[in-house]
C-alpha cells in the first residue's frame, strides 16, 4: 500500500504557518511500512481540492489529509471526498451529540454552522475528535481509502496515534517495529561511511536508515515481521552491533531528544542538577524543563550573562575573570562549582562563550566555547569550537553549546 499526503489550508500555502503536519505523517507512515511518495499542498478552493483529490488518488492506494473540516463556508475536505466516492452526506448523530456537548462545557453558544460538522459522507468510519470538535473519518471504496483528520496539530497528532494508526494496523498483513538510535558529535556522511565499512551488505530486514538534524544523526532500525516478537528479535542483534560501532557517540535509543535522554538518565539516578548559563541564556534549562516529572532533579538556572552579575551571583573572584577572562576553562570552572554549591545539588553545569557575531578576538574566536561540569565524577571541562561559518552562526553557536554541555554530563551519568 502507498499513501500521499495532501494538506488543506491556503495558510499554509502563504508560509503563515508551517507544515507540521506532513512531516509528522510521514514518520508516522514510514513506521507503519506505508509508503509515501508524493505530498501536496492545496488552498481553500473547491476546483482545485477535486483536482489534487482526483489526482493523489490516480498515484496513491491512499490519501490522508488535513484540514478542511471546520464550520465555515470554505472547509469542504468532505463534501469534496464524498463526492469522489459517489457518497451522500448524512449527520453523524453521535458527532453532532459530542460537538454540542463540547460547546456546552467551554460555555460557548453553539451555532448552526457547527452542526456542519457532524455530517458525515454516509458509511465513513468515523474517529472522535479528543481535543477538538471536529471529528476525523476514513471512507473505503474503488479499492481506495481517504483519511481526513483536522488541521491543528495538536488535535492531529492525536488523532492519528489513538485512532488512524490503529485504523491502518488492523488492515496490514505484516507489522513493521522501528528502533532510534541518536548519535551526537559525528555527522552523517561520517556516520553513513562507518556503517557502509562495517556493514557493507546491510540486511534487507531489518534495514538501516540515517536521518540527519540539528546537531545530532538518528539511524532508524525497522524490521517487519507477523507479530512484534519476531520483530524485536530481528531488531536486537543490529541495534547491538549499531551501538558497538560507535560507542562514542551514541547519547539514547527511542528518546525523543538530548534533554530526554538527560532528564531520564538523572532521575533513574536519583541525582540532582543545577545550571549557570552565560553565552546560552538559559537556553538549557528552558530545554530540560520542558520534561514532566524533571523538579526532582532540575534545582535551579542562574543566567549570568555579564561579568558582573559572575561576581555577584556566582561569587566568581574578580580576579579570576581578570587574569583569565571571563570566556575560559578557569572561569566555566568555577561557575559549575558555584552553582552546585549554592543550590546544593549533586551537579553543577557552566557554560561560557561567544556566541557572537561579534567579541572574538584572534585567541579567542567567536565559536569559542567552555563547558565545565562537577559532579560524583569529580571535575570536567570541555574546549569547543562551535563555529560553522553560517549566516546564522549565534544561533548554530548556542544551539550547540546547550546540546554539548547536555551530552558531556549524560555520558558521566553513564560511567557511574
Amino acid at each position: 500500500m502507498n499513501a500521499e499526503i495532501l494538506s488543506i489550508g491556503t495558510e499554509l500555502l502563504l508560509g503563515d504557518i508551517m507544515n507540521t503536519n506532513a512531516a509528522f505523517i510521514s514518520r508516522e507512515l514510514a513506521a507503519l511500512g506505508i509508503g509515501c511518495y508524493y505530498q501536496s499542498v492545496v488552498g481553500d478552493n473547491a476546483g482545485r481540492l477535486e483536482e489534487s483529490i482526483k489526482l493523489a488518488f490516480s498515484r496513491a492506494d491512499m490519501v490522508i489529509t488535513t484540514g478542511g473540516l471546520g464550520p465555515t463556508f470554505d472547509d469542504i475536505t468532505k463534501e469534496t471526498v464524498a463526492a469522489y466516492f459517489g457518497l451522500e452526506m448524512e449527520l453523524h448523530q453521535p458527532s453532532y451529540d459530542h460537538i454540542k456537548s463540547f460547546f456546552e462545557r467551554v460555555g460557548r453558544a453553539f451555532t448552526k454552522n457547527n452542526e456542519k460538522q457532524a455530517y458525515m459522507p454516509k458509511g465513513a468510519t468515523i474517529f472522535e475528535n479528543n481535543r477538538g470538535t471536529a471529528p476525523g473519518l476514513a471512507v473505503e471504496g474503488k479499492g481506495k481509502i481517504a483519511i481526513m483528520m483536522p488541521g491543528p496539530p495538536f488535535e492531529m497528532n492525536s488523532m492519528f496515534t489513538e485512532k488512524v494508526r490503529p485504523f491502518l494496523q488492523a488492515r496490514a498483513d505484516k507489522i513493521f517495529l522501528s528502533r532510534n538510535i541518536h548519535l551526537f558529535g559525528i555527522g552523517e556522511s561520517a556516520a553513513e561511511t562507518l556503517l557502509n565499512e562495517a556493514i557493507p551488505n546491510p540486511p534487507q530486514n531489518p534495514t538501516i536508515a540515517p536521518y540527519a538534524k540539528f546537531g545530532e544523526v538518528s539511524l532508524r532500525v525497522t524490521a517487519n515481521a507477523q507479530n512484534e516478537q519476531e520483530a524485536q528479535s530481528l531488531l536486537d542483534p543490529v541495534v547491538k552491533e549499531i551501538e558497538a560501532l560507535f560507542p562514542k557517540y551514541v547519547y539514547g535509543i527511542d528518546v525523543k531528544n538530548m534533554q530526554s535522554a538527560l532528564a531520564q538518565k538523572l532521575l533513574e539516578k536519583n541525582l540532582t542538577i543545577a545550571i549557570a548559563e552565560s553565552c546560552t541564556g538559559g537556553l538549557i534549562a528552558s530545554r530540560l524543563t520542558e520534561i514532566p516529572g524533571i523538579s526532582k532533579s532540575f534545582l535551579c538556572g542562574v543566567t549570568c550573562y555579564s561579568n558582573e552579575s559572575k561576581q555577584i551571583l556566582l561569587s566568581i573572584d574578580k580576579e579570576i575573570i581578570t587574569t583569565h577572562g571571563v570566556v575560559s576553562r578557569e572561569v566555566a570552572l568555577e561557575m559549575a562549582r558555584a552553582v552546585q554549591k549554592i543550590s546544593g545539588a549533586d551537579i553543577g553545569l557552566a557554560v561560557t562563550g561567544i556566541a557572537g557575531p561579534d567579541g572574538g578576538t584572534p585567541e579567542k574566536p567567536v565559536g569559542l566555547v567552555f563547558i565545565a561540569c562537577a559532579g560524583p565524577w569529580g571535575e570536567k571541562v570541555l574546549e569547543a569550537n562551535l563555529r560553522r561559518g553560517l549566516s546564522n552562526d549565534r544561533d548554530v553557536i548556542r544551539n550547540m553549546a546547550a546540546l554539548s554541555a547536555m551530552n558531556m554530563v549524560l555520558r558521566e551519568l553513564n560511567m557511574l
